[in-house]
């Protein structure tokens, strides 16, 4: 019997197109898998079987009567709980449901569901998708599936994200990534995440975090699957058309790589095999230059000295939800202070100041096809670990320090697994491209995937999602 839920995404739309596999078959597939291990996983905020069924019925519906309405169409997908998403309710992590206006669906759920793509559930995330660990302390944490005896942080604030995919209840997972949301999830529990250039999917129909830094993105198993997921919602998006997305010759490659920054404070065992990836990709004829990007490191105090993020998120909700600022989490409210105490001048100055480092880090960045570097610096912390705000904060700081700065420089990135720490925990390696360039950066993942291998080729299967 054919396990499809293993299958890569492209495969499992030829099946559904061939008579081979319906939408159904697949959604009860899901099905069954969150039945094994969801309970445990924790992965999902809002889990609606039965309107998954009814998805994949209009799915085979449309098979039947030759409509092919996109490449997603009868695909399981997760959707983080801080998208509008039409017969679910949004919580964004909050305590309490938010108002009708905030579960209208936006251009980039309009684009898979007008597809015909399968929604399981809502995934979990931290409260207004401000934390890098995955923490919430109203509907609980997430489970890292990679660790069978430990809580593990899985990785935030897209939390469920992740572990959607590890259990195998979905095969695309869309998040958001304002400082790492998608690439910290995707590296802590082994998938492939995809944080997109600012700008380039419309964020409307999500609840707000930072304006300046807002992306939508997305989560799968392997590169093949990113690069499949993202021109199917490129050409579903109005106005817009996608090209299919084919690997480079690792040969033709110009990476980069920084000897500063990205590797400060960095694991050994996780720089270790980070190098041995890079080492991997320079052994099978890719050229490595050297980037410094000293950007990087102006970028974390540029941000705190004008509470960007937190000034924003804590405007959003003191116009549109005043009423849920009372029962924020603490750390969340914590870290939302000095939106409420920062002045306009230090704001503003700040944004000017973005916007120069974007300048140059993008010019630097034009000459390589991506810069690679650790994505998440850490082992996924011990939620036993985290008992106060200080350790909290510097957990939390540990975890966001690679990959919040391609959010404040204005890049795209992707973040793969390569492999396993000495705890047995994921290690990703992170592509960092020029803005714009998302094609050329998923073309040159493609290249890297084929030599280094899928995450299932180079770490295995998480302990508890082994069947």
């Amino acid at each position: 019997m054919t396990d499809w839920i293993e299958k890569p995404i492209a495969e499992l739309a030829q099946a559904l197109r061939g008579g081979g596999l319906t939408a159904r078959e697949l959604t009860e597939a899901a099905i069954d898998r969150h039945q094994r291990f969801g309970e445990r996983l924790h992965a999902y905020k809002t889990w609606d079987p039965d309107l998954a069924r009814r998805q994949a019925i209009l799915a085979d519906s449309a098979f039947a009567h030759g409509r092919d309405l996109g490449p997603l169409q009868g695909i399981p997908i997760s959707i983080k709980d801080i998208y509008g998403v039409r017969g679910y309710p949004v919580f964004a992590g909050s305590p309490r449901r938010l108002p009708g206006p905030w579960e209208r669906q936006g251009p980039v759920v309009a684009a898979l569901t007008g597809q015909h793509g399968v929604v399981m559930g809502k995934t979990h995330t931290v409260e207004f998708a401000y934390g890098g660990l995955g923490l919430n302390a109203h509907w609980g944490t997430p489970v890292n599936p990679w660790d069978a005896q430990s809580h593990r942080a899985p990785g935030g604030s897209s939390a469920g994200a992740g572990v959607s995919l590890a259990e195998g209840s979905a095969l695309l997972a869309l998040g958001t990534d304002t400082g790492g949301s998608v690439r910290v999830p995707a590296s802590l529990t082994g998938a492939v995440g995809l944080k997109t250039t600012f700008g380039r999917w419309p964020t409307e129909g999500i609840v707000p975090l930072s304006s300046t830094l807002d992306t939508a993105g997305i989560l799968t198993r392997t590169v093949a699957d990113a690069a499949y997921a993202f021109s199917a919602i490129e050409r579903a998006l109005p106005g817009r058309t996608a090209r299919t997305l084919t690997a480079r010759s690792v040969k033709s490659l110009n990476l980069a790589v920084s000897e500063n920054y990205f590797w400060d404070r960095c694991s050994e065992p996780i720089a270790k095999v980070v190098r041995g990836a890079i080492d991997a990709l320079k052994s099978a004829g890719a050229a490595i230059q050297h980037n410094a990007l000293p950007e990087a490191a102006q970028a974390p105090d540029v941000l705190a000295e004008g509470a960007v993020v937190a000034a924003e998120v804590y405007a959003h909700l003191a116009a549109e939800l005043p009423d849920w600022i009372a029962t924020l989490d603490p750390y969340v409210r914590q870290r939302m202070e000095d939106g409420r105490q920062g002045t306009t001048v230090a704001y503003l100055k700040a944004l000017a100041r973005i916007r120069r480092l974007q300048a140059n880090a993008n010019a630097r960045l034009l000459a390589c096809d991506a810069l690679l570097v650790p994505t998440v610096r850490v082992t996924p912390q011990r939620l036993s670990d985290i008992h106060d705000w200080d350790s909290y904060r510097i957990a939390n700081a540990a975890v966001l320090a690679n990959v919040s700065v391609v959010n404040i420089l204005g890049l795209c990135a992707l973040t793969l697994p390569v492999g396993l720490d000495e705890h047995g925990m994921p290690v990703g390696l992170q592509l960092i491209a020029a803005a714009g360039r998302d094609e050329a950066l998923l073309e040159t993942a493609l290249a890297v995937e084929t030599v280094l291998g899928t995450a299932r080729e180079r770490i295995g299967v998480a302990p508890l999602t082994r069947i």
